[in-house]
């Protein structure tokens, strides 16, 4: 998988509500009720990166869940993989 070239990127986040670029990353922070709501979309995340082969890089801290996703195949740089999976991320919230 190919890196996407700076204005892809940026042509891709803006069509996501939220989504940042920066540091060879694309990244969001999601606020939440509870821990336990937190940990639900955590869950959720996970069969989803599952089933496109993409595994986010997540933190979470109480309510707070942070996601980043570069594609380490592609040497930690943002590929299509990482907008697909961002994609299917803001369709689980």
């Amino acid at each position: 998988m190919e890196p996407l070239s700076e204005q892809e990127i940026r042509n891709a986040v803006s069509n996501l509500n939220g989504w940042e670029h920066g540091n060879d990353k694309i990244k969001k922070k999601f606020e939440f009720g509870d821990f336990k709501e937190a940990l639900a979309f955590i869950v959720r995340i996970g069969l989803e990166a599952e089933k496109l082969g993409h595994h986010p890089g997540l933190f979470n801290v109480y309510n707070t869940v942070k996601i980043e996703l570069s594609t380490h195949d592609a040497g930690d740089k943002v590929t299509q993989k990482d907008i697909d999976l961002a994609t299917a991320i803001e369709g689980i919230i």
